[in-house]
């Protein structure tokens, strides 16, 4: 009889049911770095069991020849930082400091891939677990509950189950954390639209400048056939930038260059002194950051703000700008996620988009619908700016606003949603730029080709109103009709108000 495969289902049942063990003392704004940490743990300790059986299957007698290889797989895993040797010792007084160790271990044993990248949470915190007895009972319950888990590749029902199981977790959480999780994860049919948009090459140098955990990269890479591409990114928070870490190695991404840092004020992206370049860079920016950096921008030494500094308390811009001049002249595409108002507030970001546009670098302007992200209900955009338009200066405008799943919390992009939206893109792509001064339709009340006639006569707005009509006309209403219904109903009510006066007073209320 064939041997039950381990699905991904399983795993996230699994592991969901953990996380009841830490809802009582912290949000999942939190928790989420402790059971993904320990998911990590537990996947890492499972594939050495797997590698370990292999090597002693193939080299029976000869534990040197067993080790020997062992030392040359893609991560070495200390025996204190196995989650066998946890689990054996989850019982002991100092478990959450036996935890931190064997994670310390664990980093330096692989400083190349998971260096620093456990050093921002703790297992043995009284801040966050309370005082000694509160905190060795959760530790060992946790570590329960993950020994249920049985994560060898060769029990699993597919490759790619750990690292999807993983994006769902992330998914989940973002899910619960309200506000907070549009910091570290964009939906994946979101996602999965823009790496369709920009459309990854084999041989791509690919950059996420807010790359939150890592969902949009992973989307990013899965568009290329082949692991010809290179992936870097940079993440401001801690935590987030240890689960994008993670992330990568889970999903086999293990040269993934992704660094920890404040990409305005602190890009740590640099080649020769000066920003790498990329072919592809991509983002889902904090919507219209507050205090983003404006008082040294004039000043930067990248001078990525040439064309305008964008106001303190909105730094959309900003990170357009910085995308922009990461991108390799001629041949770079950019793909960012923005709130409505880049397309049209005007002073000093106005100006910048002037010149955006008047320098032939927009391509396309996509309006989505409302409340898709985790967090916000406003509706955003999708910019796409391209440095290799050459002679073509149209701009396409689609209005997807319209088309999803309605969910109880939340919309959802449907397969076909996203397909409308690509093979609008794609079509607007190979055909014949205009030639009139005026633009044309492409399909009622959806997509729009503009000129840049069209968009200097609209004060270079970009209100996605302006270009795509949607207005439908009403049904023509009935005056008289209505009127008549509506005499109807005042005789009616007067019918019902004498009935119920005649009860009340049957029933001697008045």
């Amino acid at each position: 009889m064939a041997e039950s495969k381990i699905t991904q289902r399983e795993i996230n049942n699994i592991v969901w049911k953990a996380c009841d063990t830490l809802r009582p003392v912290m949000g999942s704004e939190q928790y989420k770095d402790y059971i993904l940490t320990l998911l990590f743990v537990k996947y890492l300790s499972d594939v050495w069991k797997d590698k370990v059986e292999q090597y002693r299957i193939k080299y029976p007698d000869n534990e040197e020849m067993v080790q020997r290889q062992l030392q040359r797989e893609r991560f070495i895993l200390p025996e204190i930082s196995n989650f066998d040797y946890l689990y054996q010792n989850r019982s002991e007084p100092n478990i959450g400091e036996i935890i931190d160790i064997g994670l310390t271990a664990l980093e330096d044993a692989n400083r190349s891939k998971l260096a620093m990248v456990f050093r921002s949470i703790s297992f043995n915190s009284e801040t966050v677990f309370g005082q000694t007895k509160q905190r060795n009972a959760i530790m060992k319950n946790l570590l329960v509950d993950f020994s249920a888990l049985d994560l060898q590749p060769s029990h699993l029902e597919g490759n790619d189950i750990i690292g999807d199981s993983y994006e769902f977790l992330i998914s989940k959480f973002a899910g619960e954390s309200g506000k907070k999780s549009g910091e570290f994860y964009t939906p994946s049919e979101v996602s999965t639209v823009l790496a369709k948009l920009v459309d990854p090459q084999p041989g791509n140098r690919i950059c996420d400048p807010t790359a939150g955990s890592g969902s949009l990269l992973i989307k990013m890479a899965n568009e290329v056939e082949g692991k010809n591409y290179s992936l870097y990114g940079q993440e401001n928070n801690g935590s987030t930038w240890a689960l994008c870490r993670m992330n990568m190695f889970l999903h086999e991404q293990d040269s993934a260059t992704i660094e920890w840092g404040d990409t305005i004020n602190n890009p740590k992206l640099l080649e020769n002194d000066s920003l790498m370049k990329f072919h592809i860079v991509v983002a889902n920016p904090p919507f219209s950051l507050d205090k983003w950096g404006a008082d040294t921008a004039a000043s930067d030494q990248f001078n990525r703000f040439h064309r305008g500094v964008p106001p303190k308390s909105k730094g959309d811009y900003a990170f357009i700008s910085h995308m922009i001049e990461t991108t390799y002249e001629d041949v770079g595409k950019v793909g960012v996620i923005v709130p409505h108002g880049v397309l049209f507030r005007s002073s000093s970001e106005g100006q910048i988009r002037k010149k955006l546009i008047d320098e032939n670098l927009l391509e396309a302007v996509i309006g989505l619908p409302a409340n898709l992200f985790f967090g916000t209900g406003i509706p955003a955009a999708i910019l796409i700016f391209n440095r290799g338009k050459t002679n073509n200066k149209d701009v396409l405008f689609i209005d997807a606003s319209r088309e999803f799943e309605s969910g109880k919390n939340q919309n959802k992009l449907r397969d076909s949603d996203i397909e409308h939206i690509v093979s609008a893109y794609k079509s607007f792509k190979i055909a014949t730029p205009i030639t009139t001064e005026k633009g044309a339709i492409v399909e009622d009340k959806y997509s729009y080709r503009a000129t840049i006639a069209d968009i200097i006569e609209n004060d270079y707005n970009l209100n996605i109103p302006r270009y795509v009509d949607t207005f439908e006309e009403e049904e023509e209403v009935d005056i008289k009709a209505t009127h008549t219904n509506i005499i109807e109903l005042k005789k009616q009510l007067t019918e019902v108000e004498n009935q119920m006066e005649n009860y009340l007073k049957e029933l001697n209320l008045i």
